[in-house]
């Protein structure tokens, strides 16, 4: 099982980043998937997620009405599209897998947001 993302860097305040986890190693398109981060000092928290048909998602607070989470299975890929983006978005950011009590995360794709 790989969960790998991609997309992080370095971007100004109020900037865009998009960023995609490529997941191989299991049936992608039955598994919810999420998106977490975790900025230094703090513990992980939720920021987004999209069940496995793609049509229901939810997110955290501080991001709703900035991020926007899709998921194509075709391309075993899930999306997160940041934008305005704070400084206090600054994180480390994970791909997360689950179906009932399976669950695979990533290695993470670090974002700093700052000018």
């Amino acid at each position: 099982v790989h969960l790998v993302e991609s997309g992080g860097g370095l971007v100004q305040p109020g900037g865009s980043l998009r960023l995609s986890c490529a997941a191989s190693g299991f049936t992608f398109s039955s598994y919810a998937m999420s998106w977490y981060r975790q900025a230094p000092g703090k513990e992980r928290e939720f920021v987004a997620r999209i069940i496995s048909a793609g049509g229901i998602t939810n997110y955290a607070d501080s991001v709703k009405g900035r991020f926007t989470i899709s998921r194509d299975n075709a391309k075993n890929t899930v999306y997160l599209q940041m934008n305005s983006l704070k400084p206090e978005d600054t994180a480390v950011y994970y791909c997360n897998a689950k179906r009932y009590w399976t669950e695979y995360w990533g290695q993470g794709t670090q974002v700093t947001v700052s000018s």
